[in-house]
């Protein structure tokens, strides 16, 4: 038993050290890696290409296919050149499968000694993040040893050797066991390494380890399909599409994997040189056969999982991708694109206001109204979304925009519910008593109004591209509204002297409208705020000179 237990923690010290692997490369370099992606994929032969470096790097096909399936999901990726960046992903992670295969347990002290020592000294720096990356290169080493050192003591066991023998006597079996192994431990690599070990130290046979390699390499593809399957199904088809290469790949291999043991074992020696070889030579075989198939098993993705028309609203493109939060810079990305789409909600409320106020439109009123559980809605989500991303693994730059779009989402959120009591005001103290603003009234109102909608595509540029210029003209454009709002409230007070009728009966209405116009460009104008401080534009209690936000 006491042995049972030393292999099962030395095969969760493997798994753990290739998860401070993944997590820690993308913490350091995951937005570069999608920069490189990005601008990499021009043909399927590069995207591919990218796909291997990108891998063996991160040491991880899955994460390679999340970072890749929200491209496609935000449409800056065909479908067909994703596919080929996972046929060069899955060599990658064989690459490293290869290099993991040598006797490099000497250098496990060495990484993590240093590991610690960065992680400790610098734990918010990427030096401190690489150090994590160092810890679990060290982990993995060492692991590696244990689980050779634990096998050979637990091989002679009776009840083992008999366990064993009946895993060799079914080809699928191998590869069920095996694909299950690398969905439960999240990790194809970790699987395939172990599996070579076990054989190196006589525990399983050569034939029954490259079945459970075969099987790997499903749950890999099985894993990726996992993880999206909550995410937009644009996001979903390149999981899909791999799982198929994957397949395909393993129908054709699979009864030829006696010969590859018969003619090709001679040659490489190592037991468990043969077993990482047939896991490379797997990979690189079905991404040479199957470049050229990327249209193909697109085009049967498409049609087993067809996208929906963007038209109607249940089509409507969803940002917040859930695979996209094991990258918290990619993550942190979709939420800003869905706090925009909140934004848009909120723009059409507010230009509808203006059309129920001039023609007196009690339906499109009621459909205004509800356009605000909208917007609670997406503000609900896009909030939840952000609480899932660790902080921890967020960068000084990537936390600021994490605060950020929480505050431009809040004050959308309250933008949506000030216009709702406005359209309900309306109904009220206009509509149903037929009441109508005075000339002179009716153009404040559009003024304001019109300023207010420039003021907010203003605010929504300013929350994305951070230009210190704009937030400067944005909080400037506070002070100007602020003096309109008084003026307008004034120039009312005297038509209510002149006796006008219909200043009279708007009265309460007209005050309280201007001043929800005001508190409404408030919250805008409070998108400024973030970006004036960060850039040191700000004063405590008013705006710095110009010269310096120019500067800056």
């Amino acid at each position: 038993m006491k042995h049972l237990l030393n292999l099962l923690a030395a095969i969760a010290l493997l798994v753990w050290g290739t998860h401070l692997v993944r997590t820690g490369i993308l913490r350091v370099f995951g937005a570069n890696l999608r920069q490189i992606l990005a601008q990499s994929i021009s043909n399927r032969f590069t995207a591919a290409l990218s796909g291997v470096g990108v891998t063996a790097l991160v040491q991880s096909s899955t994460a390679t296919s999340l970072i890749v399936s929200s491209f496609v999901g935000q449409g800056l990726v065909s479908l067909p050149l994703a596919l080929a960046v996972m046929l060069g992903a899955d060599i990658g992670t064989s690459v490293m499968a290869v290099v993991f295969s040598f006797d490099l347990s000497w250098l496990s002290p060495l990484c993590i000694f240093t590991g610690v020592v960065l992680f400790i000294s610098r734990p918010d720096t990427n030096a401190g993040r690489l150090g994590r990356v160092l810890i679990g290169l060290g982990l993995m080493l060492m692991a590696l040893k244990l689980v050779s050192a634990s096998t050979q003591i637990l091989t002679q066991a009776p009840a083992v050797r008999a366990l064993l023998e009946s895993l060799g006597s079914d080809l699928l079996l191998e590869i069920t066991v095996g694909a299950f192994l690398a969905v439960v431990s999240y990790s194809s690599l970790a699987v395939v390494l172990l599996t070579a070990t076990l054989v190196s130290t006589s525990v399983i046979p050569s034939d029954v380890a490259l079945g459970l390699v075969l099987g790997a390499n499903l749950g890999s593809g099985l894993l990726a399909v996992i993880t999206t399957a909550r995410s937009a199904i644009e996001v979903r088809q390149v999981p899909l599409g791999n799982l198929m290469f994957k397949a395909l790949g393993i129908v054709v291999a699979a009864p030829f994997a006696g010969l590859w043991l018969r003619h090709v074992r001679p040659y490489l020696g190592e037991p468990a040189t043969v077993v990482v070889m047939f896991h490379l030579t797997f990979n690189v075989l079905v991404g040479l056969v199957f470049i050229g198939w990327t249209q193909v098993i697109a085009r049967w993705v498409q049609k087993l999982m067809p996208t929906p028309e963007k038209g109607s609203a249940s089509g409507r493109q969803h940002h917040l991708d859930p695979s996209a939060l094991a990258t918290p810079s990619l993550a942190i990305s979709c939420a800003a694109r869905e706090a925009l789409h909140q934004a848009d909600v909120v723009e059409t409320m507010l230009a509808g206001m203006l059309e129920v106020i001039r023609k007196d439109d009690l339906r499109l009123a009621q459909n205004l109204r509800k356009m605000d559980d909208t917007v609670d809605e997406l503000y609900s989500s896009i909030k939840y979304y952000l609480t899932k991303i660790s902080l921890e693994a967020l960068d000084e730059q990537e936390s600021r925009r994490w605060t950020d779009i929480i505050s431009f989402t809040i004050n959308m959120e309250q933008i949506g519910d000030i216009i709702e009591r406005v359209l309900i005001d309306i109904e009220d103290k206009k509509i149903k008593h037929g009441r109508q603003f005075s000339e002179a009234g009716m153009a404040e109102i559009t003024e304001l109004h019109q300023r207010l909608r420039d003021n907010l595509r203003l605010g929504m540029s300013v929350f994305l591209n951070g230009n210190v210029r704009d937030a400067q003209k944005l909080l400037e454009e506070k002070a100007r509204f602020r003096d309109l709002e008084r003026a307008y409230a004034t120039s009312h007070l005297g038509r209510l002297s002149a006796n006008t009728l219909q200043s009279q009966e708007t009265s309460s209405l007209h005050i309280d409208l201007i001043s929800d116009l005001k508190r409404i460009n408030s919250h805008i104008c409070s998108i400024a705020y973030p970006i004036l401080d960060s850039a040191g534009a700000l004063a405590p209690n008013r705006l710095r000179p110009a010269t310096l936000a120019e500067k800056t």
